[in-house]
Formats: structure tokens, sequence, C-alpha cells
């Protein structure tokens, strides 16, 4: 899982009641200008629209994932679980007045206007909408049997273990890695300083 290059929210839903939603946010540390801190976290799961007009967001709880990043506190970004419901008070959907775009507003669970959103794709770029990780828990909850693609990880050669878990989705929060031998470039890199001293003293 990398950072992207700029922080912000995301947020998708389908028209039979599916959501996801991708937070990066980066914090200052002003007693250690050097220790900025970063959150990444991402849900998925059904939706609702209550009688009252607002929003509930049920996460598929065994899926959701939050990578912490704390430089000064950790060597490594901390990686877990995580799952929060979402109320939003109220929501509008209308052309943005000066170009047009599709345009989101959500207000939080106390009436609390979040930053606007502009529709990108339609429909949406979503992992599939199901559980990822399925339990019979999981299965219960949601009421969907799993498929083939959702049961087992697609691996690559190449990580610590050996392997590299390949994004179902590329342009989703978790991308494909590759990984680069060190070792190897270390010896090309002598091999071709060696081949190049050789044919300066023999032209």
């Amino acid at each position: 899982m990398f950072e992207p290059p700029l922080t912000g929210f995301s947020y998708s839903f389908t028209d039979d009641g599916f959501y996801e939603v991708a937070y990066y946010r980066a914090g200052s540390n002003p007693t250690r200008p050097g220790c900025p801190t970063g959150i990444i976290q991402w849900q998925h799961g059904k939706y609702r629209k209550a009688s009252n007009g607002s929003l509930i967001l049920n996460p598929f709880a065994v899926d959701g994932r939050q990578l912490m990043s704390d430089p000064c506190a950790y060597s490594n970004a901390v990686y877990t679980r995580y799952h929060q419901q979402e109320i939003f008070k109220q929501y509008e959907v209308f052309p943005n007045p000066y170009d047009k775009a599709q345009r989101l507003n959500l207000y939080g669970w106390d009436g609390t206007p979040m930053n606007p959103m502009y529709l990108a794709y339609k429909p949406p770029q979503m992992l599939p909408t199901q559980t990822l990780n399925p339990t019979s828990a999981a299965v219960a909850a949601t009421g969907t049997q799993p498929s083939s693609t959702s049961k087992s990880k697609r691996e690559l050669p190449g990580d610590d273990d050996g392997l590299v878990q390949e994004a179902l989705n590329r342009k989703a929060l978790l991308k494909q890695r590759h990984t680069n031998n060190a070792d190897r470039l270390w010896w090309l890199g002598v091999g071709m300083t060696a081949l190049g001293g050789v044919g300066y003293l023999c032209f």
C-alpha cells in the first residue's frame, strides 16, 4: 500500500446500495516539525437512505484497513484492520453552478459540511461489492457468497516471503508493487566499471 501524492478523501456509491470510501490525512507536529504523521483508511460495504433524509454507511467489518505512519515513533508504518459506521445528516447531489460537473455535498452527523466532491467515474471504479476476506460471520452479515476472486489472493514472486499481493483493481488504494534486486544492480555496476577501465587501457 502506497501513500497517494495528495491528501483527501473519496466516496463511491452504486445504485444498488454499495459504497466504498478512502481517506488520506496528513498531520503536522508543531513541537517536532520533522515528524509529520499520515493515515490512510479504506472501507467498503452497504449504505441506506433513512426516512429523515440521512445517509447511513455500514462497512464490511472484516475488510476495512488502516495504515498509520509516524516515522519518529515507529520504524515502519502500522497496518491494522479498521471499521467505522458513518452517518451523514443529509446529502445533496446537483450540477456545480460554475462548471456543471456533478457535485456531492455530504453533511456529518452533526450537520457539519464536508468538502464538496465531484463525479470522476460513472459507473464508479470500485473493488468487488462483497467481502474480500470471507468468514462465516462476514457471509452472514452481507448475505452473499464471495466469488472465487475474493476467496484467494493473486500472488506474484518477489516479496520478502516470496510473494507479492497483486491489486484487484490497479487504480484502487492497493497497488501492485515491483521489487528490484539491489545485489544484482551493484554487481552490474562493478562489471560495467571494470569493462570501461579495460577499454580505456587498451584503446
